[in-house]
């Protein structure tokens, strides 16, 4: 009797199941260091205490993206071992700050299972939820993926859920005691606010990051990652391993600081691609587009909802004339912040 298992393939994900996922992670400040020495990571809401409490909240929480990672991290071996790509995101919303000392756990529920014409893979759909060591759910998000097929066997009947385009701006969680009144915009690092932001804007974040092979190596480690195509050369025709996307997802955050600066919290995911695969090498930058604003009923608080591309190409260049994504696009990610009003 085999002790070892080889994951799960796309026949065995059932619609209405609901997978409980290992194992639980208890953060710390260590994750937090490694986090902000992976990625240019500056917000000053997760820098420092000081800084943290004068906008109300106890202390400094951590990352929005390190929970997101350390949830997404517990479903890898349930639900993308076998994967062949993360392909996207929807319907995301963090509902608690993530605390250092806080335990999470995850859970996932098959919702939508679709076979390819190919007949050797096929995407699943599952909505994962991020719990902490009180049973108190700190994230939700859609996500899908594709998933290599065990056998040839007859196609499975499809089943694709219907999903929000975006999170209703009077869903979003603002967290308790947020009070952006007496918010330090000198240091923060920016003095621009909700107001200075105009929908449709383009913003260009500047820099670049050359991704290396280790620091991915390391990233995807450190959130318990163990998807093939992270980290087996001989898993890929073209024997290169996949960086993981949620790497990708941290340094375009991180980079757009640079414009940015106080859009301290994620509250919200509405959608997101990873439209072209990226590898060791790679050029990263990033730019944003406004695509919405709201006001929120928390002290000096408002809401931006951001497209944030990460591309290896020029600012602003998104999709061809043939409405596909270019070939230097590697994330597009709708997304809703926090930031003074």
């Amino acid at each position: 009797m085999t002790k070892t298992h080889a994951g799960r393939f796309f026949e065995d994900y059932v619609p209405g199941e609901v997978i409980a996922h290992a194992v639980p992670r208890t953060l710390s400040g260590g994750e937090r260091a490694l986090y902000h020495a992976l990625y240019p990571a500056r917000g000053a809401l997760y820098s420092s205490d000081e800084f943290a409490r004068a906008c109300g909240l106890p202390a400094s929480p951590m990352d929005d993206l390190i929970a997101f990672h350390t949830v997404f991290g517990k479903t890898v071996p349930d639900i993308s071992l076998n994967a062949v790509a993360n392909l996207g995101y929807a319907e995301g919303r963090w509902l608690r700050p993530v605390w250092p000392g806080d335990t999470l756990t995850a859970t996932s529920e098959v919702i939508g299972v679709k076979e390819n014409s190919n007949g050797k893979s096929g995407v699943v759909w599952v909505r994962t939820q991020g719990r902490n060591q009180t049973g108190t759910p700190v994230l939700s998000y859609v996500r899908w993926v594709m998933v290599r097929k065990r056998g040839t066997g007859p196609a499975t009947a499809p089943v694709i859920p219907d999903l929000a385009p975006t999170v209703a701006a009077s869903d979003l969680v603002v967290p308790e005691g947020l009070d952006f009144r007496g918010y330090d915009f000198a240091l923060a690092g920016e003095p621009h606010r909700w107001g200075d932001y105009t929908v449709c804007e383009v913003i260009d974040h500047v820099d670049g990051v050359t991704i290396e092979e280790a620091e991915h190596m390391l990233a995807t480690r450190l959130w318990q990652n163990t998807a093939k195509v992270h980290f087996d050369a001989t898993n890929r025709d073209d024997g290169k391993r996949l960086i993981y996307g949620g790497h990708v997802i941290s340094l375009a955050r991180a980079l757009s600081f640079n414009g940015l600066a106080n859009a301290q919290m994620i509250v919200a995911l509405n959608g997101g691609a990873h439209a072209n695969p990226c590898f060791a090498g790679d050029t990263v930058r990033a730019w944003s587009e406004v695509l919405d604003k709201a006001e929120t009923a928390a002290p000096g608080v408002g809401a931006l909802r951001l497209r944030l591309v990460a591309t290896r190409g020029a600012v602003g260049a998104l999709r061809g004339p043939d409405g596909k994504y270019l070939p230097e696009v590697l994330l597009d990610l709708d997304y809703w912040v926090l930031l003074p009003m």
